[in-house]
């Protein structure tokens, strides 16, 4: 199966948007009316390097968070309509917590909690151990920095490599979980994607972690990694990266299941690569899901033709039941 299909050109209005994962909360600002939907293969939305990208709707659009460049640990941008992105010059995480290492801070996730305080779950290189682990950071707008929540990381399981690439979702009950990536590829281990429910505040797990998938398929190499869960018809569908993040290999998955907790049943072939792109795309992964009234946006980073950086994409998604589809263009 090729989930890849040629795309009808899709202009729309947009009155509210929220992300796919962050169903179920509250206080989720509403984005502008009258903008157009993106259109895949246009080319980058956002031509700088951007890799990692999470987006959040805001009360002026939509902010979104990548990993961090030269001086800064986090960065983000802004954008009306998932279109145009202004990208900001100014740290979104300025002052890393005692345990983390300044300037080596990846993949952010930031979602609302109910009382409208927005958290950041990020990665950073833990300075006891060396290995990458999860943190926790919190502001009250999206648009203001995040103040580190914790001198301790949040989720950070050395003996196994460590963890990256966390990511939230809120099932429809409102139960709240985490979600990342243990970092085993790093050492000769497996890298399994992981799950746990989080604390009311967010700033806390409050049950066991359980294992929902690791490497298995050819295509996805050594690893599996940057989870996004999403719900749909009632099915809980998890979107994946696999292989290495550096070139033409890596890729988009996706698994689904009928329990949040799984098990989830892999398709075996990717959802999203630079084959079933024809090119268009060079390596994407990283992605996040947007769901607007207009359809789903799937956001993910991609190399630019020299493979010196990585920028922003955005293409629709579109769904058979519980099964995406990335639209291309014609």
């Amino acid at each position: 199966m090729n989930p890849v299909r040629p795309a009808r050109p899709v202009l729309a209005t947009l009155v509210a948007a929220m992300l796919v994962g962050l169903a179920g909360c509250t206080a989720i600002p509403a984005a502008p009316t009258s903008t157009p939907t993106p259109t895949a293969g246009a080319g980058f939305v956002l031509d700088e390097d951007f890799p990692d990208p999470d987006v959040v709707a805001t009360d002026d659009g939509y902010a979104a968070f990548a990993t961090g460049t030269f001086g800064i640990n986090i960065q983000s941008a802004a954008s009306p309509d998932l279109v145009t992105w202004q990208i900001s010059r100014d740290d979104a995480l300025p002052t890393m917590p005692a345990w983390a290492t300044t300037g080596k801070v990846w993949a952010p996730d930031v979602a609302p909690r109910p009382d409208g305080v927005y958290v950041m779950y990020f990665t950073a290189e833990d300075i006891a151990s060396g290995r990458q682990c999860i943190g926790t950071a919190t502001s009250p707008d999206p648009a203001e920095p995040f103040v580190g929540a914790s001198d301790e990381p949040l989720v950070c399981p050395v003996e196994e490599g460590g963890a990256i690439d966390a990511s939230t979702f809120t099932d429809d009950d409102g139960t709240r979980y985490l979600l990342w990536k243990t970092d085993g590829n790093c050492c000769g281990q497996d890298t399994w994607i992981r799950i746990a429910p989080l604390s009311e505040d967010g700033l806390s797990l409050v049950g066991e972690p359980t294992d929902l998938i690791k490497q298995s398929l050819e295509w996805e190499g050594n690893l599996v990694e940057a989870p996004v869960l999403v719900r749909h018809d009632d099915r809980y569908v998890l979107l994946y990266s696999a292989n290495d993040y550096g070139g033409d290999d890596y890729a988009t998955g996706f698994a689904t299941a009928a329990d949040v907790l799984g098990p989830y049943d892999k398709n075996p072939d990717p959802l999203l690569s630079t084959a079933n792109s024809d090119g268009r795309y060079r390596g994407p992964g990283g992605e996040d899901v947007v769901s607007t009234p207009a359809g789903d946006v799937l956001v993910f980073h991609s190399w630019d033709d020299a493979y010196v950086y990585r920028g922003l994409n955005a293409a629709p998604l579109e769904w058979d039941a519980d099964r995406p589809t990335v639209v291309l263009p014609d």
